[in-house]
């Protein structure tokens, strides 16, 4: 396995095999590596001839006041971790290398961006879109693998890549849990003992979801009310959002029908984290 640093290398490489005719599968990530990482690359390694995994930190989807600085890093475990799956290749550029000075161009996105994270996270999926597209032209992967956890992202990647008709294929993969039901985060590190106890409100209130669904609620008013009610039982909860929205628009849905997203931001202390399920009705 290699680790790459920077565009021209990569770009190199990565043209001696499709010349060879190989399939390149692509995940990208902002490294801390845990199972859920693991789980997109060892999709990709089912089905692709080459693995690249990316490994960047990228400073364009953090806000002010957020984690940019304190995001957990551990190259070094992360690249043993992708050895063992059979990542063929790491790509892990200086932010310098991605951002030359002087950089402004950026790739946004209106409408699937303005519900759930994007409303508390306002330059969030610009970030995202900017450095996937970036990452997309300078891998020109076939198909890349992104986790359901970040549903929305999921989202907003595929249609980025249908509207600036890229020629890759998504593939989104399900989420991984702990034993005890928290998804799976890098974030989940920040945690300590009592805020890591408490976290499991957000796993119990999805179970709690999916199982009103189950018993005839689809209101999704009389849904996101239960949820909500179950998550303020935990006191070092703070709900940033809870919502159904549809899973190929981002809007807010008063029904379960079609496609439906039910996602939620829940701070516990000072961390922010995601969980979601998806319900086709």
């Amino acid at each position: 396995m290699q680790i790459i640093t920077t565009v021209k290398e990569i770009r190199t490489l990565v043209k001696e095999w499709k010349r060879q005719g190989q399939t390149i599968g692509f995940v990208p990530t902002m490294g801390y590596l845990h199972e859920g990482h693991a789980s997109l690359m060892k999709a990709a390694r089912k089905e692709c001839d080459k693995v690249v995994a990316s490994i960047f930190v990228n400073p364009m989807q953090f806000g002010v006041n957020e984690d940019l600085d304190s995001y957990p890093r551990d190259l070094e475990a992360d690249a043993k971790l992708c050895e063992a799956i059979g990542v063929d290749l790491i790509f892990h550029p200086e932010v310098e290398e991605m951002y030359a000075e002087g950089f402004c161009s950026f790739v946004d996105m209106n409408g699937l961006t303005k519900e759930l994270c994007g409303k508390s996270r306002p330059i969030h999926f610009r970030g995202v879109c900017t450095v996937v597209s970036k990452l997309f032209n300078i891998v020109t992967p076939d198909r890349a693998y992104f986790g359901q956890k970040d549903a929305q992202q999921l989202a907003v990647i595929r249609r980025m890549v249908k509207d600036l008709n890229m020629d890759i294929e998504i593939i989104g993969c399900p989420i991984i849990r702990e034993e005890d039901g928290l998804a799976k985060s890098s974030r989940n590190t920040y945690l300590n003992d009592e805020e890591r106890k408490a976290a499991l409100i957000l796993s119990q209130t999805i179970r709690l979801g999916e199982q009103l669904i189950k018993d005839g609620v689809l209101n999704t008013k009389e849904l996101i009310t239960a949820m909500k009610e179950n998550i303020a039982k935990e006191p070092m909860a703070k709900i940033d959002y809870v919502e159904a929205v549809s899973m190929d628009t981002i809007e807010k849905v008063d029904k379960i029908e079609g496609m439906v997203l039910v996602a939620m931001a829940v701070y516990i202390g000072k961390t922010r984290l995601i969980d979601n399920f998806i319900i086709e009705a």
